[in-house]
């Protein structure tokens, strides 16, 4: 392995986990202090003769009895010094546990502790590939050749600089004593697995962003911080209450409802993408599929907030309110949520068009709202601003919340897209098929391209719903005869 001079500050001592672990650091010098540590002794590795090897049960039972635990917890203890990088398996590199048998293991060197902090750069990893590479005479692991080949694409400008040092450790290797040199590619090995873990495995040292402050140090609040805090905390002591039986009672409604729409606690169907590498679930529920899956379905039930974020959902409901002749409210929320979001070169142009079209005396399609909240929205389009029209959309939605959108579940339209809908049935894939799909993984589409089809979409319904120029559509009939 490459020893750099300079370590990278890549902010790896501001982990919080970086307090667990120096415990860690200071457990396995305890186990391996020579007269109270786990024994160790020489053992035959196929023809190799290892030193200061260790069976997992002489560690579990070590730790077992050092902290006063059962075996099983002792055993969930010494999995975790196996993930983190501390011990290091003899005989499957690949399957970090601890075992409860005579299975083999060594203490990793200290110069691989989590705790030194070395990140693992590609040119490292690189470099470690093209030795073992030279080593196996080019037969490499399933997954560390897939790694080996795009690096040789990634790092392509500098791959003979990364073929003279896995070439010139690889010889320096070999003048080491074989059980040296066994001990080493182990070593070495077990780094990398924990570091660069095959994939769909999980890594115990898989860390968040990187942290551009330092949480240690003690931030200075000023009598201003001081004062905000104060007045915050009167205002929470007058607002009203909730019982907390009333709240829970919510809480365990939304979940009972949501239990099965959430990934971490229902199987998706399908299969999980993210598990699977498949690409069926996207496809099923791509924003304007014709025919959507039960389970979306299902979901627009939940609320009118659920039904007008889902795309296709909001489809349906508008070919609803249409039978209804009552689009008009489902427009103008439209119509405002693009003004919130739109640019802002675009943003008096719109709030002139929305006044003209559901706000002005006698518009095309004249919104009823109470005449307070007209007034406050129209005064404020005398200088439009995002948020000009929230309370107007606010007192839409509440009017649709509280009527149409329970007529749209009791309706036959809903009731027939209940029917069309589709229940896919799970996949069942072999680990060969899992391998095929990781390696012919597709990019998807990109969402510049989904962006642009709503785009064309929405361009299509406006042209659709304009007004028509019966002169002008007369003058082309005159024209044609």
């Amino acid at each position: 392995m490459t020893i750099r001079t300079a370590r990278p500050n890549r902010g790896q001592r501001f982990r919080p986990r970086t307090h667990c672990l120096k415990k860690l650091d200071a457990t396995v010098v305890e186990m391996q202090d020579p007269k109270n540590g786990v024994k160790g002794s020489e053992q035959k590795l196929n023809v190799t003769t290892i030193p200061h090897a260790i069976a997992g049960a002489n560690i579990i039972a070590w730790i077992s009895n050092k902290m006063k635990t059962t075996t099983e917890e002792a055993q969930v203890f010494g999995t975790m010094l196996v993930a983190y990088g501390y011990i290091y398996p003899l005989q499957n590199h690949r399957k970090l546990v601890m075992c409860n048998d005579s299975s083999l293991y060594r203490f990793q060197t200290p110069y691989f502790w989590p705790t030194q902090q070395w990140v693992p750069e590609d040119s490292d990893y690189a470099i470690y590939l093209a030795k073992r590479n030279i080593r196996k005479k080019g037969m490499l692991e399933p997954y560390e050749q897939v790694d080996y080949n795009h690096l040789h694409e990634w790092l392509n400008h500098k791959w003979d600089f990364i073929v003279m040092q896995a070439t010139e450790q690889y010889k320096a290797g070999r003048d080491r004593n074989k059980a040296d040199r066994v001990v080493f590619d182990c070593q070495e090995r077990a780094f990398w697995i924990v570091n660069r873990p095959p994939r769909r495995t999980h890594s115990a040292l898989d860390v968040g962003p990187e942290r551009l402050i330092n949480p240690n140090v003690e931030e200075k609040i000023t009598f201003d911080q001081y004062r905000r805090v104060n007045i915050f905390y009167q205002q929470a002591i007058m607002r009203s209450k909730v019982k907390s039986s009333v709240s829970l009672g919510a809480l365990v409604k939304y979940i009972t409802s949501y239990k099965n729409h959430d990934a971490f606690l229902a199987p998706c169907l399908p299969s999980n993408p993210w598990e699977t590498d498949h690409d069926a679930y996207w496809t099923l529920n791509m924003r304007r599929v014709d025919v959507p899956t039960k389970m979306r379905v299902e979901r627009w039930s939940f609320s009118l907030f659920e039904l007008l974020t889902d795309l296709r959902g909001r489809d349906d409901f508008k070919v609803f309110l249409k039978k209804e002749f009552s689009g008009e409210n489902l427009a103008f929320w439209e119509a405002a949520e693009e003004l919130k979001w739109g640019t802002a070169s675009s943003m008096s142009a719109k709030a002139e068009t929305i006044f003209k079209t559901f706000l002005a005396p006698g518009a095309p399609r004249w919104i009823n709202i109470d005449g307070r909240t007209m007034g406050l929205t129209v005064k404020g389009l005398e200088h439009p601003h995002r948020y000009v029209l929230e309370a107007a959309q606010t007192h839409v939605f509440m009017l649709m919340k509280k009527d149409t959108f329970f007529r749209y579940l009791k309706s036959p339209t809903y009731k027939e897209i209940q029917k069309k809908a589709l229940s896919p049935e799970a996949h069942n894939f072999s680990a060969a098929q899992l391998e095929e799909n990781a390696r012919n993984r597709s990019a998807g589409i990109h969402p510049i391209i989904l962006w642009q089809q709503e785009e064309e979409e929405k361009a299509k319904a406006a042209a659709a719903s304009a007004p028509v120029d019966v002169k002008a559509v007369m003058s082309k009939i005159d024209r044609k005869k």
